[in-house]
């Protein structure tokens, strides 16, 4: 707060060296001038649970980024270029540690963030004055139109400003030995019962497909393994040069040796049949 008040010349004559000159000297005579203004504005953000300092930070860093890019031909004063880059650099950190899940960074997002409770809170207050009583969706109708936002992003922040994050190891009640949350939560993988059954299954298909393989003479069988089998399969032409085939020839052989295999599978399996087709 000691810092010298910089007047109209001043700031000019120290925003030219830095901008021409490149002199760190005078980027920090303008740095430390403004950064009260850099404090005060980091003050208004303490509701949302950031710390002071963490604030005070981002603040600086958002003056910094103004001093980089200021163009004093322009006519402006420096305070009022730099408020904007303070701002968006402390409303920045705000919306990425408010959550651990991505609170968003569009322009509709971000003043959502920062103005859909006191624009909620307004329109509540003029409602119940004019005896009104507005339901969730005329309310997120009223927000979208009032900051001039899409409706599915009212939605969707309204959902993040719900409630804070809450830890899937916290246990459900008070108690030591309590449930954890994470136990709640439904198991996505295959149960023992399904286990068993998709290995019997398996093993079932692979009797088959053994089975109708036997029936195939040597070529035949060489065929189907290369073309079907392999994770890999081969091409006809590269099958037709080892056994010294046409690429037609191949497809017949592979075709007949089909035939036969579907022949064999009829009425027994149906996903095996469909594999063959």
């Amino acid at each position: 707060m000691r810092a010298e008040l910089l007047d109209a010349e001043t700031e000019l004559k120290l925003a030219y060296a830095w901008r021409d000159e490149r002199c760190e000297q005078s980027l920090h005579r303008l740095i430390t001038a403004y950064m009260r203004l850099a404090i005060s504005m980091a003050g208004k953000f303490k509701r949302y649970g950031a710390p002071m300092n963490d604030l005070i930070q981002e603040a600086g860093l958002g003056l910094m980024k103004a001093a980089d890019k200021f163009d004093p031909d322009r006519g402006v004063r420096f305070s009022t270029y730099a408020m904007w880059w303070i701002k968006a650099s402390i409303q920045d950190h705000v919306m990425r540690n408010w959550s651990m899940v991505r609170t968003g960074s569009t322009s509709s997002q971000k003043s959502l963030f920062f103005n859909m409770r006191r624009v909620q809170a307004r329109l509540e207050r003029e409602a119940s004055q004019a005896g009104e009583k507005l339901d969730k969706h005329q309310m997120r109708a009223l927000i979208s139109s009032e900051i001039g936002v899409p409706l599915h992003d009212v939605e969707m922040m309204e959902g993040r400003l719900s409630g804070s994050d809450y830890s899937l190891n916290a246990t459900q009640s008070a108690e030591d030995e309590g449930r954890e949350w994470i136990d709640a939560l439904e198991d996505d993988s295959a149960q023992a019962a399904e286990k068993v059954e998709d290995s019997h299954d398996t093993e079932t298909l692979r009797g088959w497909l053994l089975s109708a393989m036997n029936n195939l003479n040597e070529r035949e069988r060489f065929i189907i393994r290369e073309r079907k089998l392999r994770d890999d399969p081969r091409t006809l032409e590269s099958l037709g040069e080892e056994l010294s085939l046409s690429k037609e020839r191949v497809r017949q052989l592979e075709a007949a040796a089909f035939g036969k295999m579907r022949k064999s599978l009829e009425g027994q399996s149906r996903e095996v049949y469909h594999f063959l087709t």
